[in-house]
């Protein structure tokens, strides 16, 4: 694949940024992207490994070395039907994936993987600017009808899916616009929305139709859509944010992450997002900003509030602080636990690790300063280390600590489905059926807080096993 010798000629390229004073004045992508002959020398570089660990290294399998070599040789739109064959997506993955695929290539041995992810997104961006990607409608209808509940990237990916093999597809989204966690919880500058809507307009001319503004349990039951559909598949999602149960927990400056991204995407569409705040508005404006959690949400908090002007930002994680390098001989072509600094990173925060946060303290209710401790590791317990406690000065802490499962409360609840021992439903990935008949489920909402390819994943293979219980036989792709 590639050019024989390409990896040996070539060095790693990838995007570049715009420069941090530019992209932090609005809202909007800052991703350089590689010119055509740059990103057709990346794809040269592409070794054809004996053993394509790539393949196993991304969650929806996709056919790396081939649409590589095609890139290479110029046939971008065999690349992008090869591409297209296992990601209804890749706009999205190319933006927004970590890139396990990256970790997994022969390449990353010796630190300069193939430029996956970038080749991925150039390809399907190119597939848009020259009208490639049209809708497919299903030749003939099967007169089986189905109800996704979620319209992020599992339920989308399956309703697509389930609507090209001819049944009658009605997405329930409970927001005002579909795309889930992809419209309301990654921000405008990672991935604009227009993205979502054009794949919604696509899938809309394929048979899907959004019902938006409906959150079934609440404004329609579960049982109604089961007697009106011949399937349902529960694609909610994982939204229930992992609290910090301590002292102060209730003054007015402590918030989840997700409110506060909610808010600021809405801003960004032009909506008054102060209306569906039951907490009031959340801006970062003048403010120190604590956010407590190292992961992505985390880095996404960094990134808007440095956009909203606020006057520092901290951003504290419980675990050690990883090594900048891991070691290679131990990890690959498993995802390396190691130091990653995200763009919202380099645009300006302190970072300080093995940090508990004990107590917030207010005065007449509102925030003031956040206590600390520091924590030492040993053997995987964690230790207070005495005489350590220190505090940071705060005016809005944003607790971006993860998800700990779907919500219960409406849907769940009214479903009666089994859960699993982390709360989530219980389906296993063959045939993603719930413990109730025709009930199934995929995504976040099964597998727990995620990547957004492992959702597509999902809701691929989940399409795949109700085109089987409705028809008894199928030929949509895992």
């Amino acid at each position: 694949m590639g050019k024989t010798t390409g990896f040996l000629e070539y060095p790693r390229q990838d995007r570049n940024y715009e420069k941090p004073e530019e992209r932090l004045k609005n809202y909007n992508e800052f991703v350089v992207p590689l010119p055509e002959d740059k990103l057709r020398t990346q794809a040269a570089r592409c070794m054809n490994c004996g053993i394509p660990y790539c393949h196993n290294g991304c969650p929806v399998n996709n056919i790396i070395p081939d649409w590589n070599n095609l890139v290479y040789e110029g046939d971008w739109r065999n690349a992008l039907e090869v591409l297209h064959s296992t990601n209804n997506f890749p706009e999205f993955t190319g933006r927004i994936c970590p890139a396990p695929c990256e970790a997994a290539c022969t390449l990353n041995i010796e630190d300069t993987p193939v430029t996956i992810k970038t080749i991925e997104c150039a390809i399907v961006d190119r597939g848009w600017e020259e009208g490639w990607i049209q809708p497919q409608p299903p030749k003939t209808r099967t007169g089986k009808s189905v109800a996704v509940i979620g319209s992020g990237p599992a339920g989308l990916a399956c309703a697509q899916q389930l609507a090209r093999a001819g049944h009658r597809v009605t997405v329930f989204e409970k927001n005002d616009r579909v795309g889930g966690l992809l419209r309301y919880g990654i921000p405008d500058f990672k991935m604009e929305k227009h993205l979502i809507n054009r794949r919604a307009m696509q899938m809309e001319a394929e048979g899907v139709e959004f019902r938006t503004s409906t959150e079934v349990g609440v404004m329609v039951s579960l049982e109604t859509l089961r007697e009106n559909f011949d399937a349902v598949v529960l694609a909610g999602g994982a939204e229930q944010p992992r609290p910090l149960d301590i002292p102060g927990a209730e003054l007015s400056g402590v918030r989840f992450a997700m409110e506060f991204l909610t808010q600021q995407n809405k801003r960004v569409a032009g909506d008054d997002e102060v209306r569906a705040a039951p907490r009031g508005s959340i801006l970062a404006t003048g403010k120190h900003v604590v956010v407590i959690g190292g992961g992505d949400t985390g880095s996404d908090c960094i990134g808007t509030s440095n956009r909203q002007g606020a006057a520092s930002v901290t951003q504290l994680e419980i675990m050690p602080k990883p090594p900048v390098k891991e070691n290679k001989s131990l990890t690959w072509p498993d995802w390396p636990l190691k130091l990653r600094t995200s763009s919202s990173h380099e645009e300006g925060c302190e970072r300080d690790w093995s940090v508990l946060s004990k107590r917030f303290i207010g005065e007449k209710g509102q925030l003031k300063a956040i206590e600390c401790v520091r924590v030492e590791w040993a053997d995987g317990r964690m230790q207070e280390v005495p005489g350590s406690e220190f505090q940071l000065k705060a005016d809005l802490v944003l607790l971006a600590m993860g998800f700990v499962g779907p919500r219960k409360a409406g849907l769940i609840d009214q479903s009666g489905v089994a859960l699993d021992p982390r709360g989530n439903v219980l389906a296993d990935t063959n045939g993603y059926a719930t413990s109730k008949d025709g009930l199934f489920a995929c995504g976040d909402m099964r597998r727990g807080q995620s990547l957004v390819v492992w959702a597509i994943r999902e809701g691929r293979q989940c399409a795949r096993a109700v085109d089987m219980h409705l028809m008894g036989a199928s030929e949509l792709p895992r």
